[in-house]
């Protein structure tokens, strides 16, 4: 759900140094958030490696600012992961592009989001693909990402409160799953929800942590390669217990 996890007692005190100045500059204006992500895009990910015309398009439609507490709005286009609550946090903006550059998703194309937490990577996928099937094992998020999506429109996005390990078997297959914690292992079952063809896009470790791509081959073969040294939150549920 993030690269980093910060203690809460941390983040408390950066939202107590951030009461005053959050609201003087958080204007209600959209074109103003609409720059902060344009200036998001230019710096953050075209000035990287994130190429994908569609992604980079993406990214500069989605509203982040509506995905994070009210309090950290004017932060909600910096480079960096914020808390959304229970411990939670939502992943850097440039960790969102990659993985969703990673996974190659592409219209027809069903997505499932493991770890949805506030639904700011399920929004960018809905705009990628035909139809978004995302998981969150904590209700309280879960409520709240399905109610966040349906207010800004998305009509093509699900969401369950549950344990994401063994994806979701009733609509499967998936062509792109994301996973958005860090298991130890690969879970097979997300593996074996996987279409041919199909993408799955996940941190794997404990201490040290590498963003993992999994690809299914058409013939069924499965073929896995390391995209770089991550930080997620652990993968809680069944995916911690083994």
């Amino acid at each position: 759900m993030s690269t980093v996890r910060w203690p809460w007692a941390v983040w408390g005190m950066m939202l107590l140094g951030l009461s005053c100045q959050s609201t003087s500059r958080q204007p209600s204006d959209e074109a103003h958030y609409a720059r902060l992500r344009s200036t998001m895009v230019t710096e953050q990910l075209r000035a990287r490696d994130i190429t994908d015309r569609h992604v980079l398009e993406v990214m500069e439609k989605v509203p982040r600012h509506e995905f994070v507490p009210e309090l950290l709005r004017g932060r909600a286009y910096e480079d960096n992961p914020l808390p959304i609550g229970h411990d939670q946090t939502i992943s850097q903006p440039y960790i969102v592009a990659l993985m969703t550059q990673l996974a190659q998703p592409r219209k027809g194309a069903k997505a499932l989001d493991v770890g949805t937490g506030s639904g700011y990577q399920a929004a960018v996928l809905a705009e990628l693909v035909d139809q978004v099937y995302g998981i969150e094992i904590i209700c309280p998020l879960a409520e709240q990402a399905s109610e966040r999506l349906a207010r800004l429109g998305y009509a093509n996005v699900e969401i369950r409160c549950g344990d994401g390990y063994r994806g979701w078997p009733q609509h499967a297959p998936f062509d792109v799953i994301i996973l958005a914690a860090a298991p130890d292992h690969i879970p097979q079952p997300l593996v074996d929800q996987l279409a041919p063809g199909g993408r799955l896009i996940l941190p794997v470790g404990d201490v040290r942590q590498n963003l993992v791509v999994v690809e299914k081959r058409m013939d069924g073969k499965i073929r896995r390669r390391t995209a770089l040294p991550v930080r997620f939150v652990p993968m809680t549920g069944e995916g911690a217990s083994r």
